[in-house]
């Protein structure tokens, strides 16, 4: 803004010093060229000449200030509009690099966040297995003690059963060896008697 005031100020105090030095260059050049033709020095003519010059100098300046003036004053307007468009292009620039600072940031923080989840996650399945293994594994020892305990008590039976079955087997040859046919007949009257009494 302080750049384009500077400039339209001095394209002001320019154009008056331009057109100045042209007026003296070409009075110049009148006083010149009238030295080949007549006598040397300043003519009436010569000034009439520079009167003229400075007459069509003042009337150009005069038509010419306005549009010139427009001209400047629109590109000078034209550059303010772009500096304002690109002013505003940096503040959105400067608006989305934040927002996207701040996009990153949060995703920095989800991430971390996510990662913790997952670890806590992890450590929970860990102990949940963990836990569900021992369960199990309890389970098969109380089971292989039960089949242990059953088949034992199986064996046991089994063994009693054996043993009784022998031992009786051994009281029977015992008996049939010791008791003779008289005293079978005695056995079975009395247990005739026992069961007529009953």
């Amino acid at each position: 803004m302080k750049i384009i005031q500077s400039f339209k100020k001095s394209f002001m105090v320019t154009l008056p010093a331009i057109l100045l030095i042209s007026l003296g260059f070409a009075c110049a050049a009148f006083a010149a060229s009238g030295g080949h033709d007549g006598p040397k020095g300043w003519v009436v003519t010569d000034t009439y000449k520079v009167l003229n010059f400075a007459v069509l100098a003042g009337v150009l300046f005069y038509i010419a200030r306005k549009p010139v003036a427009a001209f400047f004053s629109s590109r000078i307007k034209g550059i303010k509009d772009e500096l304002a468009d690109l002013e505003q292009k940096k503040e959105a620039a400067r608006q989305s690099l934040a927002e996207y600072e701040s996009k990153l940031a949060k995703l920095a923080a989800e991430s971390e966040e996510m990662v913790q989840e997952y670890i806590r996650q992890g450590e929970e399945s860990k102990k949940r297995i963990l836990a569900e293994a021992e369960a199990q594994a309890e389970k098969l020892q109380e089971s292989a003690k039960r089949n242990i305990e059953y088949e034992f008590k199986a064996a046991k039976s089994g063994l009693q059963r054996e043993i009784v079955e022998k031992a009786l087997e051994q009281a029977e040859i015992l008996v049939r060896e010791s008791i003779s046919v008289q005293d079978q007949d005695h056995l079975v009257d009395e247990y005739l008697r026992k069961v007529v009494a009953s």
